[in-house]
């Protein structure tokens, strides 16, 4: 990955980034920004390219190539048109430690958009989806966060998890450690944290808000988006490892399925058919979460709640109910 330098060349580099945390809005908001005509975001949403200590092990499967070079980033946002604000949307930039001072040395006018959920309820969604999207083995929400210490030293990684530094869940939300990398290397004033409660709440609200941050014209008719998606819950865990077999396809026999089935069928087809049946297939709705479980994992990151809560003069504490822990 070549290392962000001076403006120059061809293409754009971005106005404004959107750095996370997923499973916390952060889809919703670039699909109603994107539509907005004074902005142009790529179609690959999740470039990653300042997070230098995050890359992915190997191209993730189904995903668009993901820019090496500053180059090849600048080039996600050539078809900017004059005048547009751009920008991007990385949800692991904000737990990286190297996206800010790297987003700052290439655009240090950057406006940055952070969103923080509460820790447990984040925690919990997030590990349902990277169980979906093959990232996670371990369907048990309290045994894989149990694991974090060990998958620092590198053991415990699914041999197919090209992105192994989204298994260490605690580290997600260390929220003011995060935010100090940001307001370390920008003015405060080009910093925006949102709050995924409001989010939620009043999707217009915010997201007028956020456009009246970036200096486009906030009057624009809103095109919603659901905020919040219910996860899916992994039925199996041998029928989806080999389901992401035969979505990879590069063994010789998961190869040929996949092509027949390529061949069988059209892209609207499979879109319209054959993957809400593999979805009613492999996935069921949620459990009921652990409440004992969601307790004990309050109580732990109680610290980090009051420490934003004074970070960001916002009572967290209350919001999020951990004033009710006991």
């Amino acid at each position: 990955m070549g290392s962000p330098g001076a403006d120059g060349g061809p293409g754009r580099v971005p106005d404004f980034f959107i750095v996370g945390h997923a499973k916390s809005g952060t889809t919703a908001l670039y699909e109603m920004l994107r539509g907005h005509p004074e902005i142009f975001m790529p179609e690959l949403k999740e470039p990653w390219f300042f997070a230098s200590d995050m890359r992915p092990r190997f191209q993730p499967p189904r995903a668009g190539a993901l820019p090496q070079t500053l180059e090849e980033y600048r080039m996600l946002f050539a078809d900017a048109r004059a005048g547009q604000r751009v920008g991007e949307a990385s949800s692991s930039y904000l737990w990286s430690r190297t996206a800010a001072e790297r987003i700052a040395a290439v655009q240090p006018g950057a406006r940055i958009i952070a969103i923080l959920r509460e820790p447990a309820s984040f925690l919990r969604s997030l590990h349902q989806q990277l169980l979906v999207n093959h990232h996670e083995s371990e369907k048990d929400f309290g045994k894989a966060l149990a694991l974090d210490d060990e998958r620092r030293e590198g053991r415990h990684i699914p041999s197919h998890s090209y992105w192994p530094q989204a298994l260490i869940y605690s580290d997600r939300v260390r929220y003011v450690e995060q935010l100090r990398r940001y307001h370390a290397a920008f003015p405060r004033e080009q910093v925006l944290v949102l709050i995924y409660d409001d989010f939620r709440a009043d999707n217009e609200a915010t997201v007028r808000r956020v456009l009246r941050f970036l200096d486009v014209a906030d009057d624009w008719p809103v095109q919603l988006v659901e905020a919040h998606r219910t996860n899916r819950h992994v039925r199996s865990r041998h029928l989806n490892e080999l389901m992401r077999i035969v979505n990879q396809g590069r063994g010789p026999v998961s190869g040929a399925l996949k092509a027949a089935i390529q061949r069988a069928t059209t892209r609207e087809q499979r879109e319209r058919w054959l993957y809400p049946i593999k979805r009613r297939v492999m996935y069921r709705d949620p459990e009921t979460p652990d409440d004992e479980l969601m307790t004990e994992l309050r109580r732990r990151f109680k610290p980090e709640v009051v420490a934003a809560s004074e970070y960001l003069e916002r009572d967290l504490v209350t919001l999020w109910g951990y004033d009710r822990l006991g």
